[in-house]
Formats: structure tokens, sequence, C-alpha cells
């Protein structure tokens, strides 16, 4: 509206168009400011685990507690036509706490369960040997 006003020649400003608007019922709802700031936060979604950590995070035996988490890295890469895009990898460590020594990891260009239980399957064959106790 305000700039089929100035290809006619008018000069108006927005602020005022838009309280002349309010003014006669004719505000569009896409105009008017939200009531409260973004926020992705929706709540518990899904199932939470059972926290059986309990922050005892200090072990005397190994291979007793092992953590892991999934980590982005950015990065910029050239593409084909020589313009710089932003990559990302995903790093999947799997942690022994008795000792923090990464026992595995893997790292893959996208977040998927198949990366994660890929990871997994040294600590499962580590923590299957009974000779690694020692």
């Amino acid at each position: 509206m305000i700039g089929e006003l100035q290809k006619q020649g008018y000069l108006v400003n927005k602020k005022h168009i838009q309280r002349i608007m309010r003014k006669l019922s004719l505000q569009v709802t896409s105009f008017t400011r939200k009531s409260r700031e973004y926020s992705s936060y929706k709540g518990k979604v899904g199932r939470v685990a059972p926290n059986r950590l309990r922050r005892r995070f200090d072990i005397q035996i190994p291979h007793q507690k092992i953590t892991t988490d999934t980590t982005e890295f950015k990065y910029y890469d050239v593409d084909s036509k020589g313009l710089m895009i932003i990559k990302k990898l995903y790093l999947n460590p799997f942690m022994d706490l008795y000792n923090s020594e990464i026992i595995s990891y893997e790292v893959s260009p996208t977040p998927s369960a198949k990366s994660k239980i890929e990871a997994l399957n040294t600590p499962i064959e580590i923590t299957s040997d009974p000779s690694n106790f020692v």
C-alpha cells in the first residue's frame, strides 16, 4: 500500500499509514507486533532417560561408566564454482569416565543414529573382553 502511494507521488510515512489503518480497523495481522519473543523451547518432547549416573563421575573401575555426546563442527569448503560454503560434521565420541579416555569415535556429515551405533560397536567389544579389565 505504501509503495503504491509513493508511485502516485505522495510522500508517506509507514508508521503514519499504520496508525490510520489501525484507527479504521484495517490493520493486517502480519504487520502487528508479536506479543512475545520467539522461543524454540517446546517443553519435554519424547521420553526422558533415567538419570543413572546421579553426578557420580569419579569411579575406580575401568569400563564401568562410558559416556557419549554428539558435537557439531562447522567448517568452510569451496564448491565447484569457487564459492565458500559452510558445511557441518558431527563427532560422536565414547569416553570412559575412569580415566577420561576416548574409547572410540565416529565422524559423520549427518547426526544419525547409524553413526552413533557404528561408534558404539568398539566399546561393546572392549567391555565384553575380560582381559581388558586389568
